[in-house]
């Protein structure tokens, strides 16, 4: 019945499949970026900590009774530690996004999202057609003059805080736009938290930025944290009002409580080793502009290729050199990409000879 789409993404080199890598490959794909996902002490504390209760799935959605102690806790430190009134936990990053700009874009609101926020705050937009205002990417004084051009009951700005594919960071500038004009910021942390900051916490503490009521902090729990779900920060008032409105978290399942104390169990492990894993991640950093020219400031470096079936070519070939990296075609991206991660749990030698290897296949 789709026959003819499929072929026309092949014949554009768009085609994509799920495919099952070797664990033997060393992982500069994934955004596993503390190599946490391998850790089995994680995994074992995980299980006893979920072995010291009777119920240890979450059976229902969080109104109902799916709503543990184990996430609880989870939310408690977390908003804790990162300087918020309140958390949620959320069964995805996707569902998390859909949550907020769903339920928190009201009538006579006006939603301003950055041209490269993740797709899936991209669907929920489609929800609130004529209330939607896109502005270029990372570009504060376009930010600031959509603001000033659209009045509303209540502006609210969407922004990541490291962006996914080109691991660039969300400007200072856009945070003290959104102050000055008193407009609502959501900052989605997916790639930001365990990565930026001096405690690892993301991008508040990498710019030194006290949250208060109008900061909203969205993360994911299935990146640095090694685990899977998605966590809201924010005030008790933003929080309570997702629970009675935000459909996602009202008509979904809780989310895992195994996935949840495993996050619980990483996120306390990169507190304690914050020093040491913010050390690895700076020498990662600076190989990758040495060997790149590239100044970059996350764990994520795109590398443009010429076209789709170069991407596919560079990624099979680096393969056969024991080296997963990403292929990132359309629609993902404007232009094809390689995505290497700056992974902290292969060696910087490692690192160092990949990025060669895409050099010199550039260069020819």
């Amino acid at each position: 019945m789709y026959e003819k789409e499929l072929e026309a993404l092949k014949k554009a080199g768009r085609f994509r499949e799920r495919t099952l890598y070797s664990d033997m490959l060393d992982d500069f794909a994934s955004n596993d970026y503390l190599g946490l996902a391998k850790r089995k002490k994680s995994f074992k504390k995980a299980v006893a900590m979920v072995e010291e209760y009777d119920t240890f799935a979450p059976r229902a959605s969080q109104l109902v009774n799916g709503y543990h102690p184990i996430h609880r806790l989870f939310e408690l430190e977390m908003a804790e530690r990162n300087g918020f009134e309140e958390g949620m936990i959320v069964g995805s990053g996707f569902l998390a996004n859909l949550a907020l700009i769903e339920a928190l874009v009201r009538k006579g609101d006006m939603l301003f999202l950055d041209e490269e926020y993740h797709a899936s705050g991209q669907l929920a937009a489609q929800l609130h057609p004529d209330q939607v205002v896109t502005f270029k990417h990372n570009d504060a004084e376009d930010l600031k003059a959509k603001l000033l051009a659209h009045s509303a009951k209540r502006r609210i700005v969407a922004v990541e805080g490291v962006y996914s594919m080109g691991g660039d960071l969300c400007a200072k500038a856009i945070f003290d736009v959104a102050d000055e004009l008193e407009a609502l910021l959501i900052v989605d942390e997916a790639h930001s938290s365990g990565v930026l900051g001096e405690n690892l916490l993301g991008i508040f503490e990498h710019y030194g930025i006290v949250p208060h009521e109008r900061h909203i902090k969205m993360g994911t729990l299935g990146k640095a944290y090694g685990s899977y779900g998605a966590y809201i920060l924010a005030s008790k008032t933003i929080i309570s009002f997702l629970e009675n409105r935000a459909k996602s978290v009202i008509y979904a399942t809780a989310p895992s409580v195994f996935d949840t104390a495993l996050a619980y169990v990483n996120m306390r492990y990169i507190q304690k080793n914050a020093k040491k894993l913010r050390k690895r991640i700076v020498e990662r950093q600076v190989i990758a502009e040495q060997e790149s020219g590239v100044v970059c400031e996350s764990l994520i470096l795109p590398i443009e290729v010429p076209n789709n079936d170069f991407a596919r070519f560079m990624q099979q070939g680096l393969m056969e050199q024991n080296y997963l990296v990403g292929a990132i075609r359309q629609p993902t991206v404007t232009h094809p990409i390689l995505r290497v991660i700056l992974n902290t749990k292969v060696s910087t030698n490692k690192l160092r000879h990949l990025l060669r290897l895409i050099s010199v296949n550039l260069v020819q």
